[in-house]
């Protein structure tokens, strides 16, 4: 569908029949498998979304209304009908669509949304600002089933559930996250959604045997404690009722009507309530509806037959996992814990050898984290798989669970430094700064595919304490170490200044060291690999005489290995100017990794202008 004009104003939803929405909610569909196809995106989710969104948009008002998603993934059909249909040919771009609610980018984005469970709580702080402002806006949240395995959803609704605060926290119950939903929460939702069979059971009965003259009434007394029973059996209370909220549904999500009547009802109810709908995450694409958690992030795919348009090549977290296996198969103590990132972080043919020791605690990456930490304690070897925008939610539980107590975790950080596409919620440029500081800890950093393996197998077999791998999306090879030691290299010797860096970044360094030759600048190239432990003495001695050294990285300045550089060279009385070539504190916005690279002069060219300015 090319034209977008249908999406131009969801006030004109409101005056859609429900015939018409329908059609609006087929046109959404093939927008969505249209531009995502192209540019790559969140499909599954988006696709399940459809009825929901349009239904809100029948409903309330955005732009005075608060609606909150939580994940912010599943944000695509918002954010065409309001009026950003025109900007998905650059979805995720840097001149596009941000793939996640954004207030920046339009006022119908009441909050960011990048990172799970957070919604309600958002919700609660918003209806509790509304009241005492003396407002009328109504708050929603909408919230899936996989961001209920985060423990913070769980806060957010207790308080809400007692707060008597008018909100409505809609339940996008489609039995998934990015992997199938695991725990305890599965299996109660499992049970509610048994609740519309025990309705309908109610409906028949009182449209047939209760309205029977005469034998109608006995019949029905004596069947009361039977009905009671089979209601015990089928409709277990809500949690949710326990917390205080007013519980509707299960329904079904792709029934606009019936979502649009139940939206209502809450709206008019002016207290808490719950709408639980059900829904099939990549409704109306069959390669989707078969194989979500495939459809749940694609690059680019040929719509006939949902094959990704470019062959996959060879990942840090592939070849991590084709070495865990190796090492569990060695070791039986050896494990895997992820935190609904299976498939992200390389470990489905793990799971699918050691199912006994792969464990997906779901969207809980503090638990994960802590869990790790006990079994380590008890002598198990653990590896925890966790992306780096993500691991900044477990901070304390890796720092007094696991490092103080120098526990013997194996943390996996993947999409470490810059990512592409998804902007400021999902870039790894802190976690260097939070592992720096933690006691106890080795934090390594591969420039190889080739090298993440003995790497791998150094952490678990001959260290100790707590070890970090942290390593960027996707994957590169350039000047593969040989193995542990991890000592400071010099690729390249120069006496004029001195290039220090690691992981993807040494690449652009020795380009960038090129380029400064042909400036007549002869500049020194040093790879460093474990940036928590350096040996100042050994690094003096390959960076000599020179006294300019920059220290280039994909982090923020305020937690960076150059400020623990400057430092240590502070501390052992060394005279060297520290220049740190960095990202500084910017937001980074969506973007290919050679527009970040360029953006923030991290690319070779960028480099050397950079460390020629200085001569």
């Amino acid at each position: 569908m090319e034209s977008t004009s249908r999406f131009r104003s969801s006030e004109d939803i409101k005056n859609m029949s429900i015939a018409e929405l329908y059609d609006l909610c087929e046109d959404l569909r093939a927008f969505l498998l249209t531009h995502v196809s192209k540019t790559g995106g969140h499909l599954a989710s988006n696709l399940g979304v459809v009825e929901i969104t349009v239904a809100i948009h029948n409903v309330f008002n955005t732009y005075f209304d608060r609606l909150i998603f939580d994940v912010g993934h599943q944000c695509y059909p918002h954010k065409i009908l309001t009026g950003r249909a025109d900007k998905f040919k650059n979805l995720r771009g840097i001149y596009g669509v941000s793939g996640f609610p954004d207030p920046d980018e339009s006022e119908h984005d009441a909050f960011i949304s990048g990172h799970a469970s957070t919604s309600v709580s958002v919700a609660l702080g918003m209806a509790r600002a509304r009241t005492a402002m003396g407002e009328k806006h109504s708050v929603i949240a909408l919230i899936g089933d996989g961001a209920l395995t985060g423990g913070l959803a769980y806060e957010g609704l207790s308080d809400a559930g007692q707060s008597e605060e008018p909100l409505i926290v809609i339940l996008n119950d489609n039995e998934m996250s990015i992997t199938e939903n695991v725990g305890g929460l599965a299996m109660h939702l499992s049970r509610l959604r048994v609740r519309r069979y025990y309705l309908s059971f109610k409906k028949v009965y009182r449209k047939t045997i209760a309205k029977i003259p005469y034998f109608g009434k006995k019949i029905d007394r004596s069947l009361r404690k039977m009905k009671t029973g089979i209601k015990e059996a089928l409709l277990p209370l809500s949690m949710f009722e326990n917390m205080g909220f007013v519980y509707l549904g299960p329904a079904d999500g792709h029934n606009i009507k019936e979502v649009c009547k139940l939206l209502k009802i809450a709206r008019d109810m002016s207290k808490p309530t719950l709408i639980h709908l059900v829904t099939t995450k990549g409704k109306g694409y069959k390669f989707a509806e078969e194989k979500p958690e495939m459809f749940h992030g694609v690059p680019c795919f040929d719509i006939k037959n949902g094959e990704p348009s470019e062959p996959p090549s060879k990942t840090f977290g592939a070849a991590l996992g084709d070495e865990l296996i190796k090492l569990a198969s060695e070791d039986e103590k050896v494990c895997a814990i992820t935190a609904a990132m299976q498939s992200g972080t390389g470990l489905d043919e793990f799971a699918e050898l050691f199912p006994d020791r792969f464990f997906d605690v779901g969207i809980a990456e503090g638990h994960a984290v802590t869990m790790a930490g006990g079994m380590a304690k008890q002598g198990m070897k653990p590896v925890c798989a966790i992306y780096a925008t993500f691991i900044q939610r477990a901070y304390d539980m890796v720092l007094h669970d696991v490092c103080l107590t120098n526990q013997h975790v194996v943390f996996a950080i993947d999409r470490a430094g810059f990512v592409a596409d998804d902007g400021k919620t999902h870039q790894g440029v802190f976690d260097v700064g939070i592992f720096l500081q933690m006691p106890n800890i080795k934090i390594l950093c591969p420039s190889s595919v080739s090298e993440i393996g003995h790497m791998l197998r150094y952490a678990i077999t001959e260290c100790t304490g707590p070890v970090v791998i942290r390593y960027p999306r996707g994957g590169c090879e350039y000047f593969p170490s040989e193995g542990a030691p991890y000592k400071p290299t010099l690729i390249r010797k120069g006496k004029d200044a001195v290039l220090i860096t690691y992981g993807r970044l040494v690449e652009n360094a020795v380009k960038a060291a090129d380029l400064l030759a042909e400036k007549n600048i002869d500049v020194s190239v040093i790879k460093i690999i474990e940036i928590s432990d350096v040996s100042i003495n050994l690094l003096s001695e390959l960076i000599g005489d020179v006294n300019k050294v920059f220290v280039i990285e994909e982090c923020v300045s305020n937690g960076s290995f150059a400020s623990k550089l400057a430092l240590d060279f502070s501390n052992a009385g060394l005279n060297k100017q520290i220049i740190p070539l960095n990202i500084g504190q910017a937001i980074i916005p969506p973007a290919t990794i050679e527009e970040l690279m360029k953006m923030f002069s991290l690319d070779a060219e960028g480099i050397a202008e950079k460390v020629g300015s200085r001569e």
